[in-house]
């Protein structure tokens, strides 16, 4: 399997659990937050390679470079980009209504 089938897979999975809650939110900063991360990961991708601190199977990737960087690293820049305010929400949302939760159930039992 090379890097694009499994990049698009993990991509597709991640967009497929999080589409509910990626619906509700605004596409600005989720697009800030990628390019942000995409132009991050081909400035120290290009290092890092530069430096050889990891090689790329070439029978794996597609060859096509940006700056110094693999096209396939930029999908994990994408994913992170994703998943994290999908987590942030779904968690922050759990967090509330525990919250919300917490203070009524004290003070039932704290009337009987």
């Amino acid at each position: 399997m090379t890097n694009i089938v499994l990049n698009v897979l993990v991509l597709a999975a991640v967009v497929a659990v999080s589409w509910r809650v990626l619906r509700g939110m605004r596409l600005g900063p989720v697009a800030g937050a990628a390019l942000v991360l995409c132009v991050l990961t081909m400035v120290f991708d290009t290092l890092m390679i530069a430096a050889d601190l990891y090689v790329f199977d070439s029978e794996k990737i597609l060859g096509v470079y940006l700056w110094g960087a693999p096209l396939e690293d930029f999908f994990y820049a994408v994913v992170a980009a994703l998943a994290m305010p999908v987590l942030w929400t779904v968690l922050g949302r759990r967090s509330a209504a525990r919250a919300s939760a917490a203070p009524g159930a004290r003070t039932r039992e704290g009337d009987a």
